[in-house]
């Protein structure tokens, strides 16, 4: 081979012969074919990997070479395959770790294009769970694209986190040039060596391809000091180039990705292993990392990497409880007197946790570690014992009765056992138990389907009760603590109980065959499942199943709806009403429908509901959507009512009038107009433009709604009807009301809401940030816990979500944050609402019409512009502050009466341009129009006219 255009270094090691082969292999696979493979023995290497390494040096003279420089060290072994190297770049593979089929290629051509020193691309690490890998989530944003930085510091991640460690090339020339070398007193050199090329050497590629798969799982117990000198460096190299800001990004990097992760492994190791790792922690943490860097992590996080650092090796263990089951109370919590909320050994700022607002739940709310501290067996004889955490904030009632008892259910949750605690012995901290029992008489399971029981424990004091699962280090328990079962279909079924810790860190027993009886029983059974007859007779079942299911299957019912449903005859006066797609009794549905029923319409109504029925009218027929009452009910209907639209592959039948009332005015771009609607192909939109095509009529409050929607579905004039929105009927009383009489008293929805009068009322109402068909929890962008603690004496927080969304809250002070994401009428909320925050949502038009303030909350504004398009320059019309941070939005609503005062104009005027058809007779004009042959003589609203 001539100069070979990259040089794959294999430091072979670890991983024996395997890891080495599977390296080799995928150099020698590359599509690159002038790639070289070096590979470095260390000294006293295994013959067995000698021979492995000759075998192939034989195989592929011209490709692989084998270097055995007499030493040990992994630097000194890497360092001598650089100074062997002769390819144009040269590249580093531990032993195990396996390149791409195109990774050679993918990243000479980069530095090819881009003349660049170093070329950099993904990597996948094991998850340590058997075969599965993971990329860092951190490599999303720096590689997702292909690009080429001048200096390293336009690409921070590079130093900040450990980016380069592996999945990148040198320049042979700038090794040498700049005589860069990894530090052999290192045992992480990995871990520096690629910062300190990155801050020396020129021009940086990045290509969005994987380059590396199968690096091995990250341990930081094993090496810590070692990872911590590396890391020392790393920063000492950014200082040296004064970087000190990415110097603090390092550090937290160093907390998330290695400290944190460590503390998270405690429950699985043994006690020996957390009280070395916890020694270590004591003699190198110290000073590593600053004070206002740690103070920056989660309250939890924090906490476990601070008693890392003072070598607290069980109070680490609590803390990696508490980081593995989110929300459980894992230590004893001290109130100060301030209110501030300390973990165990505060009060210290690193050991606040405040933020997590357990001091707000009550003692039969509060998720409580309950540790199960030992675990005898002597034949069926079980000694437990074990220790509750109690707040100081709360606890038992200190004149009640208080017991406890164990309880053992099976894993589907179908039967449970339960046994009396014998001693309890309550505290100022916590609650000591413990416990004996005769597992073999106490459980007496079936057998073949009940093998899995966990246990947990129920506290009471004759007036509240406390259930907590029994938490268990993964070592308490072992084969030596089996005890013999007796289930009632006989000992063939199963004869020992054993014990066990879950993955989530959860006492179990596990109902085993043992003996020769049962475990003869078990292999006639599996052999009587799995022979052929048998697997033939389940195949037959799992067809049925199959053929069961198509019968619930959409698009089977889509097929029987179309080819028979629409031949039905109309019901006369049946109307189908759904609001946002069954999930609410709400909006403009329901205005249109009280209308008919308050007028006494001889009409037929039906409601779909999505799930719950919860909160929908109790004297009409509900239907499930899907369901195959709601295929019937839509094909005989002889109206349509909606606000979102009726599934797009469900044909209107002949002679139904469909009232599509919309569920808001537009700022960003909608159908058509939108980018992903214009990527799609020919049928998608065909399929859009036939559902929209089945409108009979279309409600529109403004002239802006027919520029911009009735334009962007390629409405016809005929179906607009110029109401307004039925639903905003009740905010433009609302105002009326206001002006004659005041805001108080506020409606009788605030009392059910708890709401106090003497506090102003904020809704936080922001935009759907998904994709249609995504329902899924988001996490708020406005941190509603610091504006209970900035604002809770004086507003109370209303959250509410989009539909197909959900909110994840922080526990707040009682009273200041409430969830209303679940009402159904979002107009009810409005109208008790003194101060609305969004961002982009439609709720700012309808909440205009009120003429109360208004405050748009937008950090993203410019980019999500950008992305979804939008009609107007949303800072030139706002009918409010338009604020990027949490402090512009907060230092607002401080001066709350100025900022109304100098938007009263703009808010007018934006009432007046977007909602110039909300008349407050909406609903009224709408039914005049829809269900004119259901009236009795009167004026009626003609269609394209109405509201002019």
């Amino acid at each position: 081979m001539s100069t070979p255009d990259v040089s794959c270094v294999i430091t072979a090691g670890e991983g024996g012969e395997d890891a080495l082969a599977a390296s080799l292999e995928s150099v020698l696979d590359q599509s690159l074919r002038a790639v070289e493979a070096l590979v470095v023995l260390p000294a006293g290497a295994p013959a067995g990997l000698r021979t492995a390494a000759g075998s192939a040096a034989v195989r592929s003279p011209d490709r692989v070479r084998v270097l055995d420089p007499g030493t040990d060290g992994a630097a000194s072994l890497r360092n001598a395959g650089l100074d062997a190297a002769l390819g144009t770049y040269v590249l580093v593979l531990d032993a195990g770790e396996r390149l791409q089929r195109h990774a050679c290629r993918n990243l000479w051509e980069a530095g090819t294009r881009t003349r660049a020193d170093l070329v950099a691309g993904r990597w996948s690490r094991s998850t340590g769970e058997g075969s599965k890998e993971r990329e860092p989530s951190w490599q999303q944003p720096l590689f997702a694209r292909s690009r080429t930085v001048a200096r390293f510091t336009e690409a921070p991640e590079l130093a900040v986190r450990d980016a380069l460690v592996t999945g990148f090339c040198v320049r042979r020339a700038a090794l040498e040039r700049h005589a860069l070398r990894y530090d052999e007193d290192l045992t992480h050199s990995e871990v520096l060596f690629g910062p300190l090329v990155a801050a020396v050497v020129g021009r940086i590629a990045l290509v969005r391809r994987r380059i590396v798969s199968g690096r091995a799982a990250p341990d930081a117990g094993r090496d810590l000091a070692g990872l911590v000198e590396a890391h020392r460096r790393v920063c000492h190299v950014l200082a040296a180039q004064g970087l000190a800001e990415l110097r603090e990004e390092r550090d937290r990097s160093f907390l998330l990705d290695h400290l944190v992760p460590l503390v998270r492994t405690f429950p699985e190791r043994p006690v020996a292993a957390r009280e070395r790792v916890a020694a270590t922690a004591a003699r190198v943490l110290p000073d590593v990392v600053p004070e206002r860097v740690l103070l920056t992590l989660p309250a939890v996080e924090r906490v476990g990497v601070r008693l890392l650092e003072r070598g607290d090796a069980d109070g680490v263990l609590t803390a990696a409880y508490a980081l593995r089951r989110r929300g459980v109370v894992a230590a004893p919590l001290s109130v100060q007197d301030d209110g501030r909320v300390y973990w165990q050994g505060g009060p210290d700022p690193v050991l606040d946790v405040t933020e997590l607002g357990h001091q707000y739940r009550p003692f039969d709310e509060l998720t409580l570690m309950n540790r199960v501290t030992r675990y005898e067996a002597h034949g069926s004889r079980v000694l437990l014992a074990g220790r509750l955490v109690l707040p100081s904030h709360t606890g038992p009632a200190p004149d009640g009765r208080l017991t406890a008892r164990l309880e053992f259910r099976v894993r589907d949750g179908s039967r449970a056992f339960h046994a009396p605690v014998d001693s309890l012995r309550p505290d100022a901290t916590g609650i000591s138990w413990s416990t004996g029992l005769d597992v073999t008489r106490l459980l007496r399971p079936f057998g073949p389907r009940d093998t899995v029981w966990d246990a947990r424990m129920v506290v009471e004091d004759g007036r509240t009760r406390s259930v907590s699962d029994l938490f268990a280090a993964h070592d308490l328990v072992g084969p030596g603590e089996r005890s013999p079962a007796r289930p009632r279909l006989g000992r063939t079924t199963g004869d020992t109980w054993q014990p066990y810790v879950t993955l989530r860190d959860h006492l179990a027993l596990r109902l085993e065959a043992r003996h020769r009886p049962a475990r003869t029983a078990r292999g006639l059974v599996h052999y009587a499942t799995h022979f052929r007859p048998a697997r033939r007779v389940r195949l037959a079942l799992r067809a049925l199943g199959r053929r069961r299911d198509r019968l619930h299957a959409r698009g089977f019912k889509v097929a029987v709806y179309r080819s028979w449903l629409l031949r039905l005859p109309k019901r006369r006066g049946s109307v189908v009403f759904e609001s946002h797609m069954g999930t609410c009794y709400g909006d403009s549905p329901r205005a249109v429908h009280e209308e008919v029923r308050a007028r006494g319409l001889r009409l037929r109504p039906v409601w779909v509901h999505a799930d719950s029925t919860e909160g929908f009218p109790t004297d009409v027929r509900l239907v499930r959507r899907w369901s195959w009452r709601y295929l019937w009910a839509l094909a005989r209907a002889e109206y349509w009512v909606d606000n979102q639209g009726f599934p797009q592959n469900l044909d209107k039948p002949s002679g139904t009038t469909y009232l599509q009332t919309w569920h808001g005015s537009a700022y960003k771009r909608m159908g058509f107009d939108e980018t992903r609607v214009r990527l799609q192909n020919t049928p998608q939109r065909e399929r859009l433009q036939q559902a929209v095509h089945r409108f009979d009529h279309f409600l529109v409050r403004s002239e802006h709604d027919e520029r911009t929607l009735a334009r962007a579905y390629r409405l016809p004039e005929r179906t607009l009807l110029r109401t307004g929105y039925p639903r905003n009927d009740v905010l433009l009383a609302a105002r009326a009301r206001d002006e004659a009489e005041g805001r108080l008293p506020r409606p009788a929805l605030a009392a059910e809401l708890g709401l106090p009068d003497h506090r102003k009322v904020v809704l936080y109402a922001p935009t759907f940030r998904g994709r249609p068909g995504t329902r899924k929890r988001q996490r708020l962008l406005l941190d509603a816990a610091r504006f209970a603690e900035r604002f809770g004496d004086t507003y109370t927080l209303l959250v509410r979500a989009h539909y197909l969304e959900a909110a994840s809250l922080p526990a707040c002070p009682p009273g200041t944050v409430v969830d209303v994401s679940r009402h159904h009428d979002v107009s009810e909320i409005l109208a008790l609402t003194d101060v609305l925050v969004t961002d982009y949502s439609s709720i700012m038009f309808d909440y205009a019409l009120l003429d109360r303030p208004i405050v748009l909350f937008a950090p993203d504004l410019d980019a999500y512009a950008a992305e979804r398009g939008s009609y107007f320059d949303l800072r030139e019309k706002a009918p409010g502050p338009v604020t990027a941070t949490e402090e512009e939005l907060f230092a607002v609503l401080a001066r709350l009466k100025t900022a109304e005062t100098e938007f009263q104009e703009r808010r007018t005027a934006f009432a007046e341009e977007f909602g110039a058809y909300d008349r407050g007779d909406a609903a009224r004009a709408v039914v005049d129009t829809v269900f004119a042959r259901h009236l009795a003589p009167s004026r009626t609203v003609p269609t394209g006219e109405a509201g002019r």
